[in-house]
């Protein structure tokens, strides 16, 4: 398995992080343990994260999926809080203060920022991943360039299932 070190470079970081991730792929073909691992690799590789990992869609509602971090909210329906509005939309949303979006979800009170990234299997919404952190206006663009990068690969390897 391929190991992953964090450093300090944030571009490198994402590329290292998307390696490991590949890695991982190749060698393992059950979804949620795939998911578990990498809401893993996410949350030790990233500073300044308290929450990372996976809803995903069922009948309206995104379902808690594989994640690390305190227990969080089980459903959230489509179009609701940061992560039902990422799946309504299929769009990456990255929201410096999270106490200033109307709707949010708080399932951490200790959560400031946050970003959600759609998650697509044959053209639908499959789920999102979701990271929050408890530093405010956390999520640069370089974040958003590897996480859409590391979305991505999630999507492509789902392509394959099913």
């Amino acid at each position: 398995m391929f190991e992953f070190k964090p450093n300090s470079d944030t571009t490198k970081n994402y590329e290292l992080l998307l390696k490991a991730i590949e890695s991982h792929l190749e060698d393992e073909g059950n979804l949620i343990a795939n998911l578990a691992n990498i809401a893993s690799f996410i949350y030790t590789a990233l500073p300044d994260v308290n929450w990372a990992g996976f809803y995903l869609a069922e009948n309206g509602l995104l379902i808690l999926g594989p994640f690390c971090g305190k227990p969080a909210c089980t459903r959230i329906s489509i179009g609701k809080g940061v992560c039902g509005t990422s799946a309504q939309k299929g769009e990456v949303i990255v929201v410096p203060d999270v106490h200033a979006f109307d709707g949010h979800i708080a399932c951490d009170g200790e959560t400031n920022s946050e970003i959600v990234l759609p998650l697509f299997q044959r053209g639908k919404v499959f789920g999102v991943l979701d990271m929050d952190s408890p530093v405010f206006d956390r999520f640069s663009q370089a974040d958003v360039d590897g996480l859409t990068k590391i979305a991505n690969l999630i999507s492509r390897y789902l392509e394959g299932l099913a």
